[in-house]
């Protein structure tokens, strides 16, 4: 009897107050859930780990989960039971997810059949976790909100992460001249293996004169800006004529100058994938799949960490000294 009744229980990192890091409590017995209609049970190999994630466990975000939850959007795993209406996927299929409805910092998730997708034998689970919102996030920056256009230029200011590194894949793959910055030579290393053109160093005092110099006078069209309560006011300088900054990343306020808008008609753009509808969703996941199906969309797996964990890497990846890839949990 007691065997039978640990078959359906698991592993899950349960949040009962907002905090610090030291909030997410790993607990073993927690129910295995039940997918209902469309829906299903994924059994999770691995989790991205997200820096919204600790926003939101840190109650200073705009969306508060109920308490209790368990974190994480970002899973890959295999199929384990799927519930009624759901025709798209079945038992044993590999899948990643841009969304749980019970939350993938476990060793198993329930997710919405529309919010899965099948995971290319090309890709491992570690890659797999590492797709869901640094991509979707990068193609709905690019394209949906930031209209690019093969041909112009893109400033990635944060480009080691994962939002940063998939960035630079899609615009390079789409046409667009790529610039990165990143925090350490290591960083920039991989900037530059994964589609930038050039790759600057934000911790150098001047390396803003440095992409000015390479810009010339035209400035880039866009910027794509992870840590805009400090780097806002310098993008809004290095815009070109009817440039925009897409605001993907903040920690803050900042103070910056209006009129540095009107002088060339530049434009900022907050971006939230949680706002995208059903068809922008849908849009983004074709160009992801056709991304993996080409060859050039290729997430780039940085710290790993087992599910007992997690807290380190809740407080690794707002004080890591630099990105270098997509954080998971296994």
């Amino acid at each position: 009897i007691a065997m039978a009744a640990t078959r359906n229980v698991m592993r899950a990192v349960r949040v009962f107050e907002f905090g610090g890091p030291e909030v997410l409590k790993l607990q073993s017995d927690v129910l295995i859930p039940d997918p209902k209609e469309n829906q299903v049970l994924i059994k999770i190999h691995a989790c991205g780990v997200n820096p919204v994630e600790t926003y939101i466990r840190s109650g200073n975000y705009a969306r508060k989960p109920a308490l209790p939850y368990t974190p994480g959007s970002d899973v890959a795993g295999v199929i384990e039971s799927v519930g009624e209406h759901v025709t798209a996927f079945k038992k044993g299929d590999r899948v990643f997810t841009i969304g749980t409805i019970s939350g993938g910092y476990a060793d198993y998730a329930v997710a919405a059949a529309n919010r899965i997708f099948p995971l290319s034998d090309k890709l491992d689970f570690k890659q797999g976790a590492a797709i869901g919102i640094p991509y979707f996030t990068a193609y709905r920056a690019l394209f949906q909100k930031g209209r690019a256009k093969a041909g112009e230029s893109v400033l990635v200011h944060g480009a080691s992460g994962g939002v940063g590194i998939a960035a630079c894949q899609i615009a390079r793959a789409c046409g667009l001249k790529v610039l990165g910055t990143a925090g350490t030579e290591e960083g920039m290393k991989m900037v530059l293996r994964n589609g930038a053109h050039q790759a600057f160093n934000h911790r150098e005092a001047n390396y803003t004169d440095k992409i000015k110099e390479y810009t010339g006078m035209e400035g880039v069209d866009i910027v794509i800006e992870m840590l805009s309560n400090i780097n806002l006011a310098t993008d809004l300088q290095l815009l070109s004529h009817a440039g925009r900054v897409m605001v993907v990343g903040c920690r803050g306020p900042i103070e910056i100058n209006p009129r540095d808008t009107m002088s060339k008609e530049s434009s900022i753009i907050g971006v939230s994938l949680f706002l995208a509808t059903e068809e922008e969703r849908h849009e983004c996941a074709t160009a992801v799949l056709d991304g993996i199906e080409a060859g050039w969309l290729r997430p780039i797996v940085g710290s790993e960490y087992p599910l007992v964990e997690a807290v380190q890497a809740h407080e690794d990846i707002i004080r890591s000294s630099g990105a270098r890839g997509k954080m998971v949990l296994l």
